[in-house]
C-alpha cells in the first residue's frame, strides 16, 4: 500500500491525535459569518488560524462546502448569511442534457476561494498539514441531476448516471490536481451521497471512480482522505476498494468494528455525531462520549478521534474544549 502524510504522522505520534472538521466553529472566534467563509480565503485563513491558536491542531482544513463544485458546473444555491450553502432544484433531467453539459475548469466560481485557502494555510504557523476539501463523484453527479432522484436513477436510468458521474469525474480528476498544485499536503472528498447507495452500488458508482481520480496523485506524501457519513460496516468492503488508505466515518459506521477489518496502516478518523453530541450534548456530555469512543478504540494507533461530519456553525466552542480536554 503506498503511505501518505497523514498516515505518517498518524502512524508515528506518541500519542492520540484528533482532526474535528471544523472552519465553521472558528466564526465564534473571528466574528465573520458564513458567506464570508464560504466566499472569502482570507476568512477561512482566519478562522482556522483561531483555531490553531486555541487548539494547537496539527491538522487544518479548508471548510467544507459541498455546493461549490455544482455552483461551478451551473447548479442555482440558496445561500445566506448564517448557512451553509445548498443546491436548489435539479440542472440535468435528461441524458441529452447530462451529454450537453459543460465541463467547468479548477478555479471556475467558488471553487478559486477552496483553492486560494490552501495557499493561506500553508503560511499558518506551526506548519499544520494542510487539508484541502472537495465533494464526491457521485455526490456531485446526485445535485447534478438532483439528490432524492440519483439513488432511484442508478436503477431506472443508468446511463444517464454514467455520463453525470463522467462528467463529474473530469472535473474532479483537475479539481483535486489543483489542490495538490496549490500546495496542499491531501485532501479530503466527502462522498455523503454514496452511502445511501447498496454496497454493489457504492463500488458502481462511486468507489470505482473515486479509484480513477486519486490514482494519478498517489506519490507518497499526498494524503487522499475519503470521508463518508452515511455509510455503515456493510459498506466497508465496497470503500476499501477505491484503493485509499485514509478514511473519515460518520456516525453510522461502527468504527472499533471497521479498525478491526482493516490493515494496521489504514487509517480510519471519526465519529462522534455533530448534532447530537457537539451541538446538543452538555460539555460533559461531550467529554464522555468523547472518551467513550477513545477507550473503544484504545487498541488501535491507526485511529483519529474526529467529528463524523463538519461542525455546524452553531456548534458551541465550550463543545470543542471539552472533546480536545479529553483527547489530551
Amino acid at each position: 500500500m503506498v503511505s501518505n502524510c497523514f498516515n505518517r504522522v498518524v502512524l508515528s505520534s506518541p500519542g492520540r491525535l484528533a482532526m474535528p472538521i471544523a472552519t465553521y466553529p472558528g466564526l465564534a472566534l473571528t466574528g465573520a459569518g458564513v458567506r464570508d467563509i464560504v466566499t472569502r480565503a482570507a476568512a477561512q485563513y482566519d478562522s482556522q488560524a483561531a483555531l490553531l491558536g486555541r487548539y494547537g491542531n496539527r491538522f487544518a482544513l479548508t471548510a467544507m462546502d459541498l455546493s461549490a463544485e455544482a455552483e461551478a458546473f451551473g447548479c442555482q444555491l440558496f445561500l445566506s448569511e448564517n448557512e451553509v450553502p445548498s443546491v436548489v432544484g435539479r440542472l440535468v433531467t435528461s441524458l441529452d442534457q447530462a451529454k450537453a453539459l459543460r465541463v467547468p475548469k479548477p478555479g471556475e466560481g467558488r471553487t478559486s476561494v477552496y483553492l486560494e485557502s490552501v495557499k493561506l494555510l500553508k503560511g499558518l504557523p506551526g506548519a499544520p498539514l494542510v487539508l484541502g476539501g472537495c465533494i464526491g463523484p457521485f455526490s456531485l453527479a446526485a445535485r447534478l441531476v438532483g439528490v432524492s432522484e440519483a439513488l432511484e436513477l442508478t436503477l431506472a436510468e443508468p446511463e444517464l448516471m454514467r455520463v453525470a458521474l463522467e462528467k463529474s469525474a473530469a472535473f474532479l480528476s483537475e479539481y483535486t490536481a489543483a489542490f495538490k498544485k496549490a500546495g496542499a499536503d491531501g485532501l479530503l472528498m466527502a462522498e455523503p451521497a454514496a452511502g445511501l447507495l447498496s454496497p454493489k452500488g457504492m463500488s458502481s458508482f462511486s468507489s470505482d471512480w473515486i479509484r480513477q481520480i486519486a490514482a494519478p496523485l498517489r506519490d507518497g506524501h499526498f494524503a487522499f482522505i475519503l470521508h463518508n457519513c452515511a455509510a455503515r460496516l456493510l459498506h466497508l468492503p465496497s470503500i476499501l476498494q477505491t484503493g485509499l488508505t485514509t478514511f473519515h466515518f460518520g456516525a453510522p459506521m461502527d468504527i472499533a468494528a471497521a479498525l478491526g477489518k482493516v490493515p494496521a496502516e489504514v487509517v480510519l478518523c471519526g465519529n462522534l455525531d455533530p448534532t447530537a453530541v457537539f451541538c446538543q450534548s452538555k460539555p460533559e456530555e461531550v467529554a464522555a462520549r468523547t472518551a467513550e469512543l477513545l477507550k473503544a478504540t484504545a487498541e488501535y494507533r491507526n485511529f483519529v478521534v474526529s467529528s463524523g461530519c463538519d461542525l455546524p456553525p452553531r456548534t458551541p466552542l465550550e463543545a470543542l474544549d471539552a472533546f480536545y480536554a479529553v483527547r489530551r
